[in-house]
């Protein structure tokens, strides 16, 4: 969400920074709507106080006994009270319509974004690990899922439909453990605190995060008007709204092991084998609440924390700052973290780490103190995938598949698997 005083006082910086994500200028549109709302707002104070004067001679004509000028004034107010009823519902009727437009804008680009409209833009800064030099030809993962007996597409199809997937035995296992390395990492060497968390939600706190209203369809939703969280970012952002911290609590850093449901909207032809995409799956979600002048610094920590769950699987991957046009919407920087998948023979993302700057703390009217003073301000948010756990399974299943078909376990998730080295078909 946008101050719209900072558009009308600076119109030319906002819509070059929109032109960076693709949009045409909008800056006029939303001064007139919100002159509008002025205009409503100056003429219903100035009527308030004609009133407030009428209403004060009525009393000073009946203490003259002027029952004629008395009666011409209460007659005069009564009109002004209809009018003022009329000037409320003009003057809603412009906040929501500013509200509703200013709703839609996505975050404006950090300065160091570079410019771009789609992933053809982003830019590389690192990579780690070296891809392994195969003695065979690495199969994908739904092949080496399937021929352990342990994946079944089939049977999610039959349960759920497309973009479902049964797993049995010592992949289930895996998972499960890729989950429980993940969360043990950032609880106990990052700071973060484990929460659990709602997966419905309300019409606010979907709004809070920005999937409403514009991104509904990207969301499922129950008959009784729920919706189904797409990743945890969503709840454990708006643990902040409508809450004013006091500033020496932050930063907050929560994290969420939780199934997430996208609807997958506009992904027909992508990725329709194995798990890449799916309609439901598994993430642990890093969010911060910060001061806003720590969220930058805190954008490198929350990487950081995402880089080690792969560093610490020995996965090669490469970090990607995201261009202006490609970033997700309440997004003011991102960084992608792409693993390495040799089945694929390409980097494939499993993490993007975002700083939303205040775009999201205005919609949620999530704000901060410093201790003793009276005034608020803004606070910063940040959330990040550390990591979505069925690509990072996928991932495992690539780099650490034999040429008979089985997969070794990470050194790093051995205390998660009872001691189970490697899976193997199923008997």
């Amino acid at each position: 969400m946008h101050d719209i005083k900072i558009i009308r006082e600076n119109p030319a910086a906002f819509d070059a920074a929109i032109a960076r994500r693709g949009l045409s200028p909008l800056a006029e549109s939303l001064i007139a709507l919100d002159a509008k709302r002025r205009a409503a707002q100056a003429e219903f104070d100035a009527t308030q106080g004609k009133r407030n004067t009428l209403s004060k001679e009525i009393g000073a004509a009946k203490a003259k006994k002027d029952e004629a000028r008395a009666n011409a004034l209460m007659a005069e107010v009564g009109e002004l009270k209809d009018r003022l009823s009329a000037l409320e519902a003009e003057q809603k009727q412009h906040e929501v319509a500013l509200a509703d437009a200013l709703s839609l804008i996505p975050n404006l680009p950090a300065a160091d974004v570079p410019d771009g409209l789609d992933e053809n833009a982003n830019q590389e800064l690192r990579r780690h690990g070296t891809p392994r030099a195969f003695a065979f030809k690495p199969k994908e993962h739904f092949d080496l899922g399937e021929g352990l007996g342990l994946m079944d597409f089939e049977a999610g199809i039959k349960l759920a439909g497309a973009r479902f997937t049964v797993m049995r035995g010592q992949l289930a296992r895996l998972s499960r453990a890729l989950g429980q390395f993940m969360l043990d990492l950032h609880t106990t060497e990052f700071g973060y605190s484990e929460t659990i968390v709602p997966l419905l939600v309300n019409d606010d706190t979907a709004f809070g995060t920005g999937q409403l209203p514009k991104f509904g369809d990207d969301l499922f939703r129950t008959t009784t008007g729920y919706w189904m969280i797409p990743t945890a970012e969503v709840p454990l952002t708006n643990l902040a709204r409508d809450v004013i911290i006091d500033e020496s609590q932050l930063p907050w850093r929560l994290t969420a092991l939780t199934p997430c449901f996208r609807s997958e909207a506009g992904a027909a032809g992508r990725d329709t084998r194995g798990m890449i995409r799916q309609h439901q799956f598994e993430k642990v979600e890093l969010v911060s609440i910060t001061r806003p002048e720590d969220s930058e610094a805190e954008h490198e920590r929350m990487t950081a924390a995402a880089e080690t769950v792969l560093k610490r699987l020995d996965l090669p991957f490469r970090t990607m700052l995201l261009c202006a046009g490609d970033m997700g919407g309440a997004a003011r920087k991102t960084y992608d973290i792409e693993v390495w998948l040799p089945g694929q023979d390409r980097y494939r993302e499993i993490s993007s780490c975002s700083n939303c700057g205040d775009w999201q703390a205005r919609r949620m009217n999530a704000r901060c103190r410093v201790p003793g003073e009276k005034g608020t301000r803004f606070v910063h948010t940040l959330n990040g995938s550390g990591l979505a756990v069925g690509r990072t399974l996928i991932a495992v299943l690539e780099n650490y598949q034999q040429e008979d078909g089985s997969i070794a376990v990470p050194d790093a998730l051995l205390p998660y698997t009872g001691g189970l080295k490697k899976i193997e078909k199923a008997a």
